[in-house]
């Protein structure tokens, strides 16, 4: 398949979104950095907005493409550890509420996905997102966006040993591993699937 006849296949709606979804981490870090909080945050949710939407389009028209089921996911997950991890250093402008821990815990397991999709690709396995993963993904947008208002909801539930952002933050990545286990028991089945379809 030529560079053309590769992009002609894949050039719709939800792959050009998740697209600009990938485009829009480098105006939300340069937005971060320069103490702009709330259009930060804003640039956060319409990067999360557009998530929804795609996965929305593309199931709707039937426009479901292998770069899409690759790309899309990859694009959550940068746009998701750049916020977490911006939550976390934080600078003079925005405090840091976010702990370090689910940031490196998250982290590992992205790595862990991505590798293991790359892995599973060269066999010609390609793993949708279950629900789990997608769940998890939800929490992690609530509980960034909760980040940006944490001095707020502190003051608002004092009996809470950590923010409530925090807590969701944390659910999240217990979510999060879950979902890896799932995937990881989906792509061995679907490998070994593969595998003995060769042999027959």
């Amino acid at each position: 398949m030529t560079v053309r006849e590769y992009i002609k296949k894949n050039l719709n709606v939800p792959n050009v979104l998740t697209l600009l979804r990938l485009l829009l981490v480098p105006v939300y870090v340069v937005l971060f950095a320069k103490g702009r909080k709330y259009w930060a945050l804003i640039t956060f949710m319409v990067a999360s907005f557009t998530d929804l939407l795609d996965g929305h389009i593309a199931r709707k028209y039937n426009l479901i493409t292998d770069f899409g089921k690759l790309m899309d996911p990859l694009a959550d997950k940068v746009m998701v550890i750049t916020a977490m991890f911006s939550m976390v250093l934080g600078n003079r402008y925005i405090p840091g509420v976010i702990p370090l821990a689910a940031v490196v815990v998250l982290f590992l397991k992205e790595t862990y996905m991505v590798l293991g999709s790359s892995q599973m690709l060269k066999h010609g396995v390609v793993v949708q997102s279950e629900m789990s993963g997608k769940v998890a993904h939800c929490a992690f947008i609530l509980g960034l966006v909760l980040s940006y208002f944490h001095d707020q909801l502190a003051q608002a539930l004092p009996w809470l040993p950590v923010g409530i952002d925090v807590i969701i933050i944390w659910v999240a990545v217990a979510l999060s591993l879950y979902a890896m286990v799932v995937y990881t028991r989906s792509a061995l089945r679907k490998l070994k699937e593969k595998e003995a379809e060769k042999q027959q």
